[in-house]
């Protein structure tokens, strides 16, 4: 064989397969189908009902209970959430990392906490004291956590590395479709509590048919590890070595959903009290809001994953759709009119579905250790959690103290630039 050909045999070659993988391309040489299928629809479990409850009807319900106090409790409701976010995704992704039972690691953990989150979301819908709906939605912000903790680390555990883009596309369209739901909930914003219900109906069910449809088996077979100090510190410790890109992917994270959050968090008060619409039309703009986040979320969630993939680039999609976000708010700044806002929407939904589809992706290939995969993603996952409720917090105090909801708007973009920063500064993906 010629030089020439040495060269350009080596040029075909495919890159080498994640080191943290603990599926190899060679082990799983067909898509996994029902698991795709468990992952599209994991954002309905827990995402979907605990944050349309959390975003419009609680916000709606307390309008109505305490309309003087509204915006103060859902920043009271926000914070306790993102106290118990802060633990519960790093100790449920550890404890799902070293269970063993005969269902596996993770759907225990997942059945579990849906069980929970429904269960108090309709025992949330029949109270009207403040403090023991804060209490107990701390509770239901456990469960959501202990869910999306254990879900996202069953990539890390049974899907190679060839089909991780694919799956990452999958679960994105699914937290992009969620948005059905949010529509759903928007219908009930004069019956709040009928509408908790059906939040917690929804996620109930979907949480059957995603442990059906991902089939976790048995681990038992799995070594379990002694208790010392050093394998508690492991477990549950933040990741350190190897982990310069794992944390600039975590704080890009932080900083992306921080600032969509800021709007949407208090989306209702934005087109009640700074646009000035009634509670009908506020609630069909919801809706639209909804429909666009939806259509235009599914198509670039659909299309920009399989795009990376063939160009082999996830830091630039994920990056630069934080970028749009971001840009998306001059529109509602610049004009408190209906149409800035859906045109908001529409920009964001953009970069919302590029980056749903790639950054699951990004996350997994940054993963230090494959062995704390579950506590690992955890921490991604708190990014996300922890940023939405962080978000209200900062939205609250925003409007009190910096001019209103107009204000909102430039410091959300200023806060997705520093996103888009950070994930621009991982190294080792392209």
């Amino acid at each position: 064989m010629s030089k020439k050909d040495d060269k350009d045999l080596k040029a075909v070659e495919p890159a080498p397969e994640p080191t943290n993988a603990k599926v190899t391309n060679a082990e799983q040489p067909k898509f996994p189908k029902l698991f795709g299928l468990a992952m599209l629809i994991g954002p309905f479990v827990w995402l979907a009902p605990a944050g349309n409850v959390r975003n419009t009807l609680l916000p709606q319900y307390f309008s109505q209970i305490a309309p003087n106090e509204k915006v103060a409790l859902v920043a009271l409701l926000a914070s306790v959430s993102s106290i118990v976010a802060a633990v519960a995704n790093i100790l449920f992704g550890g404890l799902s990392d070293i269970t063993r039972t005969r269902w596996g690691k993770r759907k225990p953990w997942i059945l579990g906490g849906t069980i929970v989150e429904s269960g108090l979301i309709c025992i949330v819908a029949n109270i009207k004291s403040i403090w023991l709906i804060v209490v107990l939605w701390g509770i239901v912000a456990a469960a959501e956590n202990a869910v999306a903790a254990a879900m996202v680390a069953q990539e890390a555990d049974r899907i190679a590395p060839r089909w991780r883009g694919t799956i990452s596309t999958l679960y994105g369209i699914g937290y992009t479709a969620i948005q059905l739901v949010a529509m759903i909930a928007a219908q009930f914003l004069g019956k709040p509590k009928e509408g908790m219900y059906v939040m917690a109906g929804i996620g109930f069910v979907m949480g059957i048919i995603h442990v059906l449809f991902a089939n976790e088996g048995s681990n038992l077979d799995e070594p379990r590890e002694k208790f010392s100090w050093s394998s508690l510190w492991l477990h549950f410790s933040l990741p350190t070595k190897g982990a310069r890109d794992y944390w600039y992917a975590v704080a890009g994270k932080l900083m992306m959903v921080m600032g969509g959050t800021i709007a949407t968090a208090y989306m209702l008060y934005i087109l009640t009290d700074y646009m000035h619409l009634g509670q009908q039309t506020a609630g069909k703009t919801l809706a639209e809001i909804a429909s666009i986040n939806l259509i235009f979320g599914v198509v670039f969630t659909a299309i920009s994953g399989p795009i990376a993939d063939k160009v082999g680039r996830l830091k630039a999609p994920v990056a630069l759709s934080t970028l749009l976000i971001g840009i998306a708010q001059f529109f509602p700044f610049f004009a408190a009119k209906p149409w800035t806002i859906l045109t908001y929407a529409v920009l964001a939904a953009i970069g919302n579905g590029v980056y749903n589809a790639v950054d699951g992706a990004l996350n997994l290939a940054v993963l230090p250790n494959a062995e704390t995969s579950g506590k690992d993603m955890g921490f991604i996952n708190l990014a996300n959690t922890l940023s939405q409720i962080s978000g209200t917090v900062v939205a609250s105090l925003i409007v009190t103290y910096l001019g209103g909801y107009k204000a909102i708007f430039p410091a959300s973009f200023l806060i997705e630039l520093v996103g888009a920063i950070l994930i621009f500064r991982i190294k080792s993906v392209k």
